[in-house]
Formats: C-alpha cells, structure tokens, sequence
C-alpha cells in the first residue's frame, strides 16, 4: 500500500508542475509577439523612412537583428510603460481576488465588473467605428485603443464570472480556452496594425528629420581611381591625382548609413523634393575620410 502522505506529495508536486506550466504558456506566446512586433517596427519605419527619401528598404541589406536594434529605441518608453501598466493590473486582479474570498463583496464586484466589460467592448465598438468611418485617414493609435478596450472588456468579463455564485458557474459551460485564443488573436492583429500606423508616422518623421538636420551628419570626402560622375547637387569633383595615376576627390557629402555592403550618402542641403542619395559600394575600390560635422 502506498502511503498517503507520499501521495498527497505527488499531487502537491504534480500541481505545481501543472501550474509551472501554465505560466510558461502564458507567458511565451507574448514574448514571441514583442520580438515580432520589434522586427515588424524596425521593418515598417525604416520602409516608410525609405518611401519618403526616394528608396527601397530593400537596398539597404538589414538584417533581422538590424530591425530590432532600429526598433528599440523608438519603442523603449512604450514597452516600458505597458510593463508598468502589466503590473499594476496584476495587483488589482490580485486585490480584486482577495475581496471576492469575502462572500459580501461578491455581489457589489459582480455589480461592478458587469459595468466594467459593458463599458470596455462598448470603447473599443465606438472605436472601431470610428476608423471604419474613415476608410482613407489613418486613426493613430486607435487600433492599440481597440485593444485595450477588448482586454478590459474580457477582463471585466473573467471578473464577473469569478463573483457569480459556485451553483451557478458549475452550471455554466464555456469554452474558456478557444475564447482567450479568439482574444489573443484579435489583440495581437490589432497590436500589429497599430504598430504599423505608427511606426510609419515615425519613419516620415524620421525623413523629414534628416531633411532638417542633415547639416549634424558625419561629412564624407570619396577618394575614387575612376569619374564617380556624381550629380547630386552641392558635390563638388576634384583632381586630385595625375595623368599616371589619376585620382578623383569628392567633396559636399554626408554620411547616411553603412550596411549590406553598401555606403548611403546624402548630399548637403539635402531636401526630400530635391535630394540625392549617393550609393557607393563598401568593397574598397573607393576611399573614404569621415569627419565631425561640427569641425565645418
């Protein structure tokens, strides 16, 4: 015969493992849809950065890694922020089921967390219509309202169905987990799109940026063999070799990036209307001296 207190040891061991488990499923598929969602960013404000300076993303050559590194720094304080907020409603959701262990609160909470979901869905319905309203604008951030609204809504509704009477949840049948995957997913696609909408505002604001501060740029002199016959405007060509060994220096450039094996310069006074961007490849059939722009 087994001994029962070895028994009640397994099933207390069992459970904890149960519930091990549980919060690693929890709390993996959100850390796989922050790492998507920094590569997503990264992607879609250097794409909207790109359209607006006359190029394709694609020339640039970044790597995943690359996107997320452009991403975190737009997206530190965001991130941050909804930790806080990740937080502070765990301590409410722990609060909230604190009181309902008292049998006299259950019927005020019940009250509450019904007022709670009306209003939450209610938001993110009045939201959505809104954007459905205006089919040719972009709502900024209405779609992470969308998403809040929905959570607090299903929150609300978890909520009330915890302060309902145990006769009456025992009676209820409810496909929790296909609803809290319909809930996941719809989150997730709404936190998509707003990431979308808004780092494409950024990448805009990122082109215009450098439209207004191109002057902050490293400058950038290109030492070639060979005529680059470079027409952007304020590029200044110069002789700097000799019949034998001929050698061309140009001057009025400014450093964008480096990357896949590429060097992007802009030239000065570099407008969006008017502005060039000089491609040179990264091989070493080219030099080039790079300076502190406050030196000019």
């Amino acid at each position: 015969m087994s001994d029962p207190q070895e028994s009640d040891e397994r099933s207390l061991i069992n459970t904890r493992w149960q519930r091990t488990l549980e919060v690693l499923s929890v709390i993996g598929p959100p850390l796989t849809v922050a790492t998507a969602l920094l590569v997503y960013f990264g992607w879609a404000r250097t794409d909207a950065q790109s359209k607006a300076m006359g190029l394709d993303v694609s020339l640039f050559g970044y790597t995943v890694q690359d996107f997320i590194l452009r991403s975190i720094q737009s997206l530190f304080q965001p991130l941050a922020w909804l930790v806080v907020i990740g937080l502070l409603w765990l301590m409410l959701d722990r609060a909230v089921s604190r009181l309902l262990e008292a049998a006299r609160y259950r019927k005020l909470i019940h009250t509450i967390a019904t007022v709670v979901l009306i209003l939450g869905f209610a938001y993110a319905a009045v939201m959505w219509i809104v954007i459905v309203t205006r089919p040719g604008q972009t709502v900024l951030y209405a779609p992470f309202l969308i998403a809040a609204g929905l959570l607090v809504g299903a929150w609300g509704l978890s909520v009330r169905r915890r302060a309902a009477e145990p006769a009456a949840r025992a009676l209820r049948i409810t496909p929790r987990a296909l609803e809290r995957a319909l809930v996941f997913t719809l989150v997730t696609l709404l936190l998509f799109w707003g990431t979308s909408d808004f780092a494409q505002a950024l990448g805009r604001g990122a082109a215009l940026d450098y439209q207004e501060r191109s002057h902050l740029l490293p400058t950038a002199v290109v030492y070639s063999k060979e005529r680059l016959a470079v027409t952007a405007p304020n590029v200044r060509e110069e002789s700097a070799g000799t019949e034998s060994a001929p050698l061309f220096r140009y001057t009025g450039l400014r450093l964008l990036v480096v990357s896949g094996g590429r060097i992007f310069l802009l030239n000065d006074g570099w407008t969006l209307a008017q502005g060039r961007v000089v491609v040179l490849p990264d091989n070493g059939s080219i030099r080039v001296e790079y300076g502190n722009p406050a030196a000019d």
